[in-house]
């Protein structure tokens, strides 16, 4: 293989990688943006990819000739529901019950990993099946390529030859990114994030925007997890399999300085450098391990700088992680 064939191969592994980072990050910025810290991304992400499993599971299990769009739309509203159900749970606890945010972001990661990984080992007992979860129509389905691009050369190898839910990551985050800068209910939500109580007295609802970004903010970052067992594993479940890509959507976050714009090239970076010792020969197991280190690092790195720089616009949203008490406006 050619410098220029491996450059490619490894900018496309980069994208894979980079996807179910994105839709994390585009799901937690549109939460932060409300001031919630949902520590609870990496859980969220888990319930996601088994809420898919499940819904597709049970199609194809209960369906004599699954149609593979159904297989696609009934996972991607099992996913999108399960996620959302879970932020709801993170909204009541946090907005209703003022409940410490990072406990229970930290609580419902813990929640969340461990559902998916008992449901993903006990599904198939549960039908009288052995064996392990392998949704071959679903997954086939959603690797389906865009048709006449992925053929177009090395070129439509690289940048083209994806399922629809990489194309969908890209498409949220720039919407995303056009509701918190050109719509009015995005200035709302930043409003909120910023100062509470002064939204609050504009006659802005403070506990409506902060669930309805929580909510769709965890939808979304669900799709990380579904987009990781349909996608990337074509349909089969591995307990732990996500391993900490939760966090470092995260992390991107931060890297991102709140953008979902910005966590578009931030997703692929991070994608890149947590796969980078695949496309180095030669390393050591240790060495390798360093390497996967790099994505933490850039971020600490990146927080110093900003941070050192004070600039408003590279900080987090003044309100964030702070339960809002209405009659101490």
């Amino acid at each position: 293989m050619d410098i220029f064939a491996k450059i490619m191969a490894f900018i496309a592994a980069a994208i894979v990688q980079g996807t179910p980072l994105l839709f994390g990050a585009t799901g937690e910025i549109i939460t932060e943006k409300s001031g919630n810290l949902n520590l609870g991304i990496p859980g969220i992400m888990y319930i996601g990819g088994i809420s898919g499993i499940i819904g597709g599971y049970l199609y194809e299990h209960f369906c004599a000739d699954p149609i593979p769009i159904l297989c696609v739309v009934i996972s991607l509203l099992a996913s999108i529901l399960g996620s959302a159900f879970i932020a709801f749970i993170y909204s009541f606890l946090t907005i209703t019950l003022k409940a410490n945010q990072n406990v229970v972001g930290l609580a419902l990661t813990t929640l969340g990993v461990g559902l998916g990984n008992f449901y993903g080992g006990s599904l198939l007992k549960f039908f009288g099946e052995t064996g392990s979860i392998s949704l071959y129509i679903t997954g086939n389905a959603y690797k389906t390529k865009i048709p006449y691009l992925s053929e177009l050369g090395i070129v439509g190898e690289t940048f083209f030859s994806f399922g629809f839910l990489v194309y969908l990551a890209i498409i949220i985050a720039v919407l995303a990114q056009r509701f918190l800068d050109n719509t009015r209910h995005g200035l709302n939500l930043r409003a909120i994030g910023e100062n509470p109580a002064t939204a609050d007295a504009a006659g802005i609802n403070v506990s409506l925007y902060k669930y309805v970004a929580t909510c769709v903010g965890g939808a979304i970052a669900g799709l990380g997890g579904l987009y990781f067992v349909m996608d990337y594993t074509t349909g089969a479940w591995t307990n732990n399999g996500f391993g900490d890509r939760g966090w470092l959507a995260i992390a991107i976050v931060i890297f991102a300085l709140w953008r979902p714009k910005s966590a578009i090239l931030s997703s692929y970076i991070f994608g890149g450098l947590y796969i980078a010792s695949v496309f180095i020969s030669g390393l050591s197991g240790s060495t390798k391990e360093l390497i996967k280190m790099l994505p933490y690092l850039v971020t600490i790195i990146v927080l110093v700088f900003t941070s050192s720089r004070k600039k408003r616009e590279h900080q987090p949203p003044a309100a964030l992680g702070q339960s809002y008490f209405r009659e101490e406006r």
